[in-house]
């Protein structure tokens, strides 16, 4: 009989001050959930790649002990950011060097479009 492979969903949020990792089922519900303030002291590297790795270490023993195989990967960048911060290329390297298959990786930040009035009267802000 052939082996079933479980899935999950892995929400990474980073920004150039932290880095989260929140690891869910299809459902939507949470299986771990690790940020970069969990693995160092130093607020300064929060966003670190050596960080994100190590994120990604705690993520995996998680999921293997549920008996994940394989993971559909959401990252997301902080709102109006063009790119997401150091940390999110480091977690999917190190969660493909794990073991895990990765089906999807998708990109989740959020634009605004149009919005509230941006500051500054007629004749725009001036310096």
């Amino acid at each position: 009989m052939k082996e079933k492979n479980i899935e999950a969903v892995v929400n990474i949020y980073t920004s150039f001050n932290n880095t989260i990792a929140h690891a869910t089922d299809l459902s939507g519900r949470t299986i771990a959930k690790v940020t970069g303030g969990m693995v160092t002291k130093y607020g300064r590297l929060k966003a670190n790649p050596t960080v994100a790795t190590f994120i990604a270490k705690r993520i995996s023993e998680t999921l293997k002990d549920y008996g994940i195989k394989n993971l559909f990967i959401r990252v997301r960048a902080k709102t109006r950011n063009p790119a997401p911060g150091p940390g999110a290329h480091a977690i999917i390297k190190s969660l493909s060097r794990e073991g895990f298959k990765i089906l999807n990786i998708l990109d989740t930040t959020r634009f605004p479009r149009g919005g509230p009035k941006k500051k500054g009267g007629r004749r725009g802000r001036r310096v």
